[in-house]
């Protein structure tokens, strides 16, 4: 039987600065993609073990900016394609007009339809049709590929899972790692998943917050590098691509960077579209740290909204906005890129051993060594207790 587990019912492990990760900026009292008022994110979770080599290790997060209002009030947004060997469909409309209008999905490579004709479904029940008499709908729907550890041509995510991460969809603490559309992903040779974080700015003297959300599933191990300290080549034991005839190059040659990663910036500062999509430019900047280069065979694709302006995006003749000035916007900048840091290392600290599809085993960062490494590079901060 296919277990479709809503992730609010897993337990809550230890996080990045649990562990004396230390990060730059200060983090709101979640520290996740939540702090920003009126975000709520719903995950759920497909496991199963049907026999034969195949596994289902799979799911859909949904992300909406507006909460329960994001059918009937868009907001405004931006994207940016780092390197497009990835999908997020609804971004055309999204570069037109500059609104976000419903919610913003995460889910596997090939599932992608079906969750987008779910989110159509989903708004077409929620309420009456609108003026023109029908629903028009361009849903926002990301994918990364799952396909080592999930059996990702079963077409095992369904309409019903992508509705009820829609209805379950809450605010508060989110969880993180095995769960959701980053049940199955893999990021720098460790498994990983869905991570989150966020910041405090202050920008003319009033405080705003920001938060992001990622699924992560890209990088090399030998790349990867946590508060600066190079992890990756001390832990080069347990990788998951280290068979020769898995290389691109074939015996002898590094593995190219073929995986993915997409993220949602969220903010409640408010900006204008053009303004959103220097957020989302300055996320990879984050990945970067990390040790992301964005190769060839990498889908990595950003997407920043605004909950701010709700009165100017209702449908008015003439509608007034406000907006901060571009000089002004270079700590919501640094922000980005601290928090899109910290949710991937959110998302590795996290996640679980897995073993999957055709036996195929993928190894959580171990915890002790990352601590071991940080002390050895002076790079330990004081561990906080649990959240």
């Amino acid at each position: 039987m296919l277990l479709a587990l809503p992730a609010v019912v897993l337990a809550a492990g230890p996080r990045a600065r649990d562990l004396g990760v230390p990060f730059d900026g200060t983090p709101g009292s979640l520290n996740a993609i939540t702090d920003v008022d009126g975000v709520t994110v719903g995950q759920v979770t497909l496991v199963e073990d049907p026999g034969g080599g195949r596994a289902v290790r799979t799911g859909v997060t949904a992300i909406l900016p507006r909460g329960s209002a994001s059918g009937r009030t868009p907001a405004f947004g931006g994207w940016f394609a780092l390197n497009g060997n990835g999908e997020m469909t609804g971004t055309t409309w999204l570069e037109e007009s500059g609104q976000l209008e419903g919610p913003v999905m995460f889910t596997n490579t090939h599932s992608v339809g079906i969750v987008r004709d779910a989110v159509i479904a989903w708004r077409v029940r929620a309420g009456d049709a609108d003026a023109s008499g029908y629903w028009w709908s361009l849903p926002v729907v990301a994918e990364t590929w799952d396909g080592y550890l999930n059996d990702i041509n079963g077409f095992h995510v369904r309409a019903e899972h992508a509705v009820r991460a829609l209805d379950t969809a809450h605010g508060g603490a989110v969880d993180e790692g095995n769960v959701g559309g980053g049940t199955g992903m893999i990021c720098h040779e460790f498994k990983c998943g869905i991570g989150t974080a966020s910041r405090r700015v202050t920008v003319g003297g009033r405080g705003f917050l920001l938060g992001v959300l990622v699924q992560a599933n890209y990088g090399r191990r030998d790349s990867l590098r946590i508060a600066g300290v190079p992890i990756g080549q001390h832990l080069r034991g347990d990788r998951v691509f280290s068979a020769p005839d898995e290389a691109v190059g074939g015996a002898g040659e590094a593995r190219g960077e073929t995986g993915s990663i997409i993220a949602v910036v969220a903010t409640d500062a408010p900006l204008l579209p053009h303004q959103l999509k220097r957020i989302a430019k300055r996320a990879p900047l984050g990945v970067a740290r990390m040790g992301g280069t964005a190769g060839n065979g990498s889908g990595d694709i950003f997407i920043a909204f605004s909950t701010a302006n709700a009165a100017a995006l209702r449908g008015e003749t003439f509608a007034q906005a406000a907006f901060l000035d571009n000089d002004t916007l270079d700590p919501l900048f640094d922000a980005t890129v601290q928090a899109t840091e910290e949710a991937i290392v959110n998302a590795m600290v996290a996640a679980r051993d897995m073993r999957g599809e055709d036996g195929h085993f993928a190894k959580a960062l171990p915890h002790a060594e990352l601590i071991r490494l940080l002390r050895q590079y002076g790079r330990l901060a004081p561990a906080r207790g649990k959240r």
